[in-house]
């Protein structure tokens, strides 16, 4: 009899595991971009046993060309993605409610990379010219930038061309533009891993252009934070989070060997990882995961700034956009 209780009783604390607390609790990730550097933080959280700790099981969902992470989330494909604010908030004033909860990239990335041999030292030289830019949601910044300038992206003589530009530096490359987007933690090294010298580039820094925007923060369904298991749940993901991302900084061989070590596609390679990571640490630098509220309404006053049909990131200023209540928390 005493073994049966004692049977009975360790099959109730197995069940009280399985459906209380002891129970490791999903989350699901969706990430901007494919396996790199850029998402260090995820994967070392991961790799280190972080989120673990907090007592979660983290799936982490690569993205790519033909995946947009407000899509998914929106479908129920993942409980958290990482996204640029603007295309953040276009998708919330177009019916996805998404709500900014943390904010890793204190910094911004965002480069157009111009060859001074097509004639481009300062942007008084870009009318006339052919400029790649990414859409996707990564075009919001070059429009409020050209606004910012008065120059039309219809083409012409006053104006500058538009080219679609895939996510690579071939337009540069090939010399079908005169300036292509890149961002400092990838494109740009491969425009110099091309064999083309620093002194052969101007390059226009998007924040320094006073048109920068937050980038990779990471967002969730509005109506799930009315759940407050679900908000418990969001901030021990942000608390081990960005303890993978203080970890990749102070460990950046080791966290791009993690990354490495997750990528199956083999297209990168160890110092590829590296270089991204340097750069990526530059740009979490100085964030505690909060975002701060000044950086937010700057971005939200770029994009207001060019509203108009070429623009057509957010049309009013957004409502509720954000939260601190996971961050809070940490």
């Amino acid at each position: 009899m005493k073994k049966l209780l004692i049977g009975a009783l360790a099959g109730a604390m197995t069940m009280a595991a399985v459906g209380g607390a002891w129970a490791q609790d999903t989350v699901t990730l969706q990430l901007k971009w494919v396996t790199q550097a850029q998402f260090a933080g995820y994967y070392v959280a991961q790799a280190k046993g972080f989120y673990e700790e907090e007592g979660l099981t983290v799936e982490i969902k690569p993205g790519g060309p033909d995946i947009a992470p407000e899509q998914v989330i929106a479908g129920g494909g993942a409980d958290v993605i990482t996204t640029w604010m603007a295309a953040g908030l276009a998708a919330r004033e177009r019916g996805v409610p998404l709500v900014n909860i943390a904010q890793p990239f204190k910094s911004s990335g965002l480069l157009l990379t111009c060859l001074k041999e097509a004639g481009v030292e300062t942007t008084a030289d870009f009318p006339g010219k052919t400029l790649g830019v990414w859409f996707f949601g990564n075009e919001y910044p070059f429009y409020a930038w050209m606004a910012k300038l008065g120059l039309s992206t219809e083409g012409g003589a006053e104006g500058v061309e538009v080219l679609k530009q895939a996510f690579n530096v071939d337009p540069l490359i090939q010399k079908q533009a005169a300036c292509i987007s890149t961002m400092t933690y990838n494109e740009y090294g491969q425009v110099l891993k091309a064999g083309i010298t620093p002194e052969e580039l101007t390059v226009f820094n998007y924040r320094d252009e006073g048109v920068g925007m937050l980038e990779d923060g990471l967002y969730v369904l509005e109506e799930n934070l009315a759940d407050p298991a679900f908000v418990e749940k969001m901030t021990k993901f942000v608390r081990a989070s960005m303890k993978g991302w203080a970890y990749a900084r102070d460990n950046a061989e080791e966290a791009a060997q993690i990354v490495l070590d997750n990528d199956s596609t083999g297209a990168m390679t160890l110092e590829d990882q590296l270089y991204q990571m340097t750069e990526v640490n530059k740009l979490t630098e100085g964030s505690t995961g909060a975002l701060d509220p000044a950086d937010y309404q700057q971005t939200v006053d770029t994009l207001l700034s060019a509203v108009s049909p070429d623009n057509p990131a957010i049309t009013k200023a957004p409502e509720g956009a954000f939260t601190t209540v996971v961050t809070d928390g940490l």
